[in-house]
């Protein structure tokens, strides 16, 4: 009998097994990654637009409207998922491929059909069942090949980590299949048609037939999802006998999907492609919007408030049309005459919470503390209404700052710091600073207290990482 030593087998002998357990991983760490490794794209408009096309599918679901929240990724990849948690996640590059807003809403109808079935949640229970098989798998190789029989062994040993993957992959494609199916109930519902839904999927599958992807059975094994061929067809038989299939779209959500998708361009695109993209000739509200962002990203911020003005000729009490006027005289170094336009966006958005914090940068902006009790009054309102804001909370630390409050300046500071991630250090210093200046067992004590125990965890939790 030969004992097992692991010199016998060369590094292109164990390689492949390698592969496989390394796709596994890999496979398991793109369904659980966490939202935050993706850049987070904040905009008013474009999150009352995606709460407005998500509250109908929320009701149809049985939830309340506001339970679920779309967050927008700046990632130019055609892609959505739910991580973990009640809220959905859109990637930029999927606002830019899609045609229209009932498009997107089949994509959301279809992520929510993830929430309801706690999917997210519930693939731990594919990945146990994928490594038990795994686990199973090395330790009867290993035995094999303790007893001689190293071919074998290894043979035993890529098997199972192939039949581990497949059964995780297998795992996915079903749990894809019944979010399809959860979508359809809830556009249905919702009275939306099943148009949009199907218009995606065919764009899905022009991009696997562009990159050659073969629609057979045999390549579906080794798939996520489903073939976009086959949940066309299935769907396709679920939506043409539904009520809602010949129901017109919803123009009013149309009209500002085309607004927000040509502010995402003017904001993320090369500004000479969308100048091209959008030329002069067009003189539509999406093609100025996007044009003012175009010529403000390319500092020619007289030519960006040419379009802003534009705009607001269509309509002087838009809001967000008069945070975009703010927003360009701000940034081309003009704090006080974005203050009017930003008040009364402040105004017409019922304190909005993203344009309230600007409203608040542009007052600290002009360096005169005539204006910091304004920008205090603002900024708490806007941290209050959405507390997930790390720029509203710097700005509110210079405030504190700036009035010589250095506690509420360490607490505002230990905020931003816990939300901006990989900031634990920061956020634990400044927690404690905030400790030792407040009154013990105040409000602003407790919360300083609680995010020190968080950060504390985490500093202690990459120690030992380390």
């Amino acid at each position: 009998m030969t004992p097992f030593t692991p010199a016998r087998f060369r590094a292109d002998t164990w390689r492949p097994l390698f592969r496989i357990i390394l796709t596994l991983l890999a496979m398991l760490a793109v369904a659980m990654r966490p939202a935050m490794a993706q850049s987070i794209l904040r905009d008013a408009e474009t999150e009352a637009l995606f709460q407005d096309m998500m509250d109908p599918l929320l009701v149809a679901a049985g939830l309340q409207p506001g339970q679920v929240h779309v967050h927008l990724l700046g990632d130019r990849s055609i892609n959505a998922f739910v991580a973990g948690s009640q809220d959905i996640y859109v990637f930029s590059g999927l606002i830019e491929a899609a045609d229209s807003a009932e498009e997107v809403q089949g994509v959301l109808a279809h992520e929510l059909g993830h929430v309801m079935g706690g999917h997210a949640i519930r693939v731990n229970d594919g990945a146990k069942t994928a490594t038990g098989i795994s686990i199973v798998s090395l330790l009867l190789g290993a035995a094999a090949i303790a007893a001689g029989a190293g071919e074998a062994g290894m043979g035993v040993m890529m098997a199972g980590q192939q039949a581990a993957l497949g059964k995780f992959l297998a795992f996915t494609r079903v749990q894809e299949s019944t979010a399809d199916a959860a979508g359809a109930q809830y556009l249905s519902k919702a009275g939306i048609s099943g148009r949009g839904s199907l218009a995606f999927f065919k764009k899905l599958q022009n991009l696997e037939f562009r990159y050659g992807v073969k629609q057979d059975d045999d390549q579906a094994y080794g798939r996520t999802h489903p073939m976009s061929g086959d949940r066309i067809q299935a769907l396709r038989e679920v939506y043409v006998i539904d009520p809602a299939w010949t129901k017109p779209a919803d123009p009013a959500i149309e009209a500002r999907f085309q607004r927000i998708k040509a502010k995402l361009s003017g904001y993320i695109a090369d500004p000479d492609r969308t100048l091209r993209k959008f030329p002069e000739t067009n003189s539509s509200v999406p093609a100025r919007y996007a044009r003012a962002y175009a010529w403000h990203r390319s500092a020619y911020p007289q030519k960006a408030l040419e379009e802003v003005e534009a705009l607001l000729r269509t309509n002087p009490e838009d809001p967000y049309f008069l945070e975009l006027e703010g927003q360009v005289l701000l940034e081309s170094g003009h704090p006080g005459e974005a203050i009017p336009a930003l008040r009364k966006a402040v105004k017409n958005s019922r304190s909005q919470p993203l344009i309230s914090a600007t409203l608040g940068h542009a007052l600290i902006a002009t360096e005169d503390p005539a204006n910091y009790a304004e920008a205090e009054e603002v900024l708490k309102t806007a941290v209050a209404l959405d507390n997930q804001n790390p720029f509203a909370w710097y700005q509110l630390g210079i405030v504190y700052a700036n009035k010589g409050d250095q506690a509420r300046a360490a607490l505002a500071s230990a905020e931003r710091y816990q939300l901006e991630g990989g900031q634990a250090v920061l956020a634990l210093r400044n927690a404690e600073t905030a400790l030792q200046g407040l009154p013990e067992g105040s409000s602003d004590w407790i919360r300083a207290q609680d995010i020190s125990l968080v950060a504390r965890a985490e500093v202690e939790r990459e120690r030992k990482r380390r």
